[in-house]
């Protein structure tokens, strides 16, 4: 028997489809880079990644994509801290305009770490887009320059987010709730 439960529905699959949306209408309203890069970091921003990828189409815009997979959770619940590179990518980024894209912005961690290595690696721009902002665990100061919603203090999963590698196929976010 587990000793949690994912039956309380925090964002509905509607929701998010109209917001995905709306984010990349925001990105290319705030003016389309050249040589753009999109970058997603695996495995938690996959479907969120996949369905931005299908409305920058409704754009015409027709960016590179690459992965890479990050990890500083490991099985846990609570971030380690460190930042490790699981998967990295291979596209060059010099002189690219990278946007990354995450599942969840909590720690902030992971996407500092991401935006300081793409520039690192010769890009000219880096700028984020998350699905959840969880402001209130940041252990680094960053801000998403694209975020689809803010939430509270949970753990969720659904839509790509995990709990211990569970629960990614849900087609809406969902509250963990621990018995």
């Amino acid at each position: 028997m587990r000793a949690h439960d994912v039956k309380e529905i925090l964002i509905d699959k509607t929701e998010i489809a109209k917001r995905v949306d709306e984010l990349v209408d925001e990105i290319i309203e705030s003016g389309q880079p050249d040589r753009l890069v999109v970058i997603g970091i695996l495995k938690g921003s996959f479907m969120f990644f996949a369905d931005l990828m299908r409305s920058f189409y409704r754009h015409d815009a027709h960016p590179h994509i690459d992965f890479m997979t990050l990890s500083s959770y490991g099985a846990g619940t609570q971030s380690s801290g460190t930042v490790e590179i699981i998967h990295d990518i291979r596209e060059n980024l010099v002189d690219a305009n990278v946007l990354l894209v995450d599942d969840i912005l909590d720690s902030g961690r992971t996407l500092a770490f991401s935006k300081k290595l793409m520039m690192e690696r010769g890009a000219k721009s880096v700028h984020s887009c998350v699905l959840l902002d969880k402001k209130t665990h940041r252990a680094v100061e960053f801000e998403a320059d694209y975020a689809g919603f803010q939430i509270d203090d949970l753990f969720v999963v659904g839509y790509g987010l995990d709990y211990d590698n569970l629960y990614r196929e849900l087609p809406h976010i969902a509250k963990v709730n621990f018995q």
